[in-house]
């Protein structure tokens, strides 16, 4: 818990990656294992939870990178994208409207470029203080 403290940029672009991982491998994996032995509907319970998993992760790390984020414009774009995960992901799991199943990239894509942006360009320099844009 203390990288996701002391480093919740570089916490929170490894769990969005690891996120992209988990959203790209998910298909070959159904394909290989889960259909070829009796149909893709009997997905782990465990597997279908771990987007949930994932939005609970990136929501602590975003939470925290947006209270130490030097850039007003970061803390919105953070909770933006956030949030269109977050739709992305209910609405696969419960059938709102069709999307491509990719849809989640994209999302998942903007917060780690978001991260690595507040990592690199956007943290202070002192540990003295932290920086609210309200």
């Amino acid at each position: 818990m203390k990288i996701t403290l002391a480093k919740p940029d570089t916490f929170g672009a490894f769990a969005s990656g690891l996120c992209m991982i988990h959203c790209i491998a998910t298909p070959f994996l159904f394909i290989v294992q889960t259909c070829a032995t009796g149909g893709c509907e009997n997905a782990p319970t465990w597997w279908k939870s771990i987007d949930y998993v994932f939005l609970a992760i990136s929501f602590l790390a975003i939470y925290r990178s947006a209270e130490t984020t030097t850039n007003k414009y970061i803390k919105p774009a953070f909770w933006v994208t956030w949030a269109l995960l977050l739709v992305v992901i209910l609405n696969e799991k419960l059938n709102w409207i069709s999307i491509p199943e990719y849809a989640v990239h994209i999302p998942a894509t903007i917060l780690i470029v978001l991260h690595v942006y507040n990592l690199k360009y956007c943290q202070c320099k002192s540990d003295k203080y932290t920086v609210n844009h309200e």
